[in-house]
């Protein structure tokens, strides 16, 4: 480990030399933000970084966390900061819906504070969803995915990119995209409804698709999928998990947020028929019973915008969250009372019955909301990432006993 953070920095202080102008010239063209020492410091390795001490940072303490839990900032001034990927290296790449960026959050020291952010492309067209696979970053826009190459080596030299697939609709309207490979090898890739609510005759509206890490072979997965911005893979069973955005437009509280389980393709949940498992929609359920369609694993907050979600398989935090589900619950925009603004957990019993809890609250203070959670990730220490596209922070969540 030490010998691989050794190559790190010299890479880094390889490439700065090799680009003709210091961290401080790149800020000044928009391209490097500096948030926190990067010579005075000596590289650690992931399992050295440790557990924060001494006081909260200003606004922070108004999160509220389980015992032995706290958060911490882990990068500012990422702008619109929303899905992340985290390279083996521990680069941290993240995606944007409102700006056209993605950026590379560098923790060079290893002291759990990010010492850079990298502009690593812009130009681009809601680059939201970032996942990476054997060195090369993928991203994915509105109507298609794109990889950069060797993204490690390349990622400050404003890299050039491959067109993987440009096939998918270019609607706006839940157009935005998370990404990941599943435990097959396959880039999964959502395609959301271009409507609050409607029947399309394309069968790749609605739905999670997937393809070959190449672009071939796109196919849908899974149908009557409204709006998923999250999803991940249960560590024993490899079921499909993901969350789904209920409809809009029909009181405050129906329908809820899903959390779903997809086990097999071709499955169906619901979309525009059913919603939540139990809401038959007022203009399209007529002639479909709920029962036809799978069933959510469990109703999250109704408008609550749930999107990213990871099940915890690390090792700092209690064990009762282990293989247990982190979801980022954005916050509802078209509520008379605001909802979400959160991270919440999803817990399984051994009977298989499910509990979802608040774990982090704080962003909405009254009806006020100062932050947005819209992604978790899990560290290799086992602490976990949590973006916010309105603070345009990282946050870290660590656990002491």
């Amino acid at each position: 480990m030490k010998k691989t953070l050794s190559f790190i920095l010299s890479f880094f202080a390889v490439a700065a030399l090799s680009t003709g102008c210091s961290s401080n010239e790149n800020a000044e063209n928009g391209e490097v933000t500096k948030t926190g020492p990067t010579e005075t410091q000596q590289a650690v390795s992931d399992s050295d970084i440790g557990i924060p001490t001494g006081p909260i940072e200003e606004g922070l303490e108004q999160i509220k966390l389980p015992e032995g839990f706290r958060i911490d900032y882990y990068a500012k001034d990422v702008d619109n900061a929303r899905s992340m990927a985290m390279s083996e290296s521990g680069i941290l790449f993240v995606g944007t819906r409102e700006e056209d960026k993605v950026y590379a959050v560098v923790d060079e020291n290893r002291d759990g504070k990010a010492d850079e952010v990298v502009v690593v492309a812009s130009g681009l067209k809601m680059p939201n969803g970032v996942a990476l696979r054997d060195g090369d970053l993928y991203v994915a826009e509105v109507n298609r995915v794109i990889r950069f190459d060797n993204i490690e080596q390349t990622f400050r030299n404003q890299p050039k990119y491959e067109v993987v697939n440009d096939q998918f609709p270019s609607d706006e309207h839940h157009g935005w995209k998370y990404i990941a490979f599943g435990p097959d090898g396959k880039l999964y890739v959502p395609v959301g409804a271009p409507c609050n609510i409607c029947k399309s005759e394309k069968p790749i509206y609605a739905s999670i698709s997937r393809m070959d890490p190449d672009g071939s072979n796109l196919e849908v997965y899974a149908e009557g999928v409204r709006n998923s911005v999250g999803f991940d893979w249960h560590p024993e069973t490899k079921d499909l998990y993901f969350t789904d955005n209920g409809r809009d437009l029909m009181g405050d509280n129906v329908p809820a947020d899903e959390l779903n389980r997809a086990t097999e393709k071709g499955q169906h949940f619901g979309y525009p028929y059913c919603h939540a498992g139990e809401v038959s929609d007022p203009e399209f359920g007529k002639n479909r019973n709920c029962n036809e369609f799978v069933a959510p694993v469990q109703n999250l907050h109704p408008h609550g915008g749930t999107l990213g979600m990871k099940f915890y398989t690390g090792n700092m935090f209690p064990e009762e969250y282990r293989n247990q589900i982190f979801v980022a619950q954005h916050g509802s925009w078209n509520r008379s009372e605001k909802i979400g603004y959160s991270v919440a957990t999803v817990t399984t019993d051994a009977n298989g019955k499910t509990t979802h809890k608040p774990f982090a609250e704080g962003w909405l203070q009254g009806q006020e909301d100062w932050g947005r959670p819209v992604d978790v990730l899990q560290m290799q220490d086992g602490s976990m990432l949590v973006s916010d596209d309105k603070n345009d922070a990282i946050y870290r969540i660590t656990y002491s006993k």
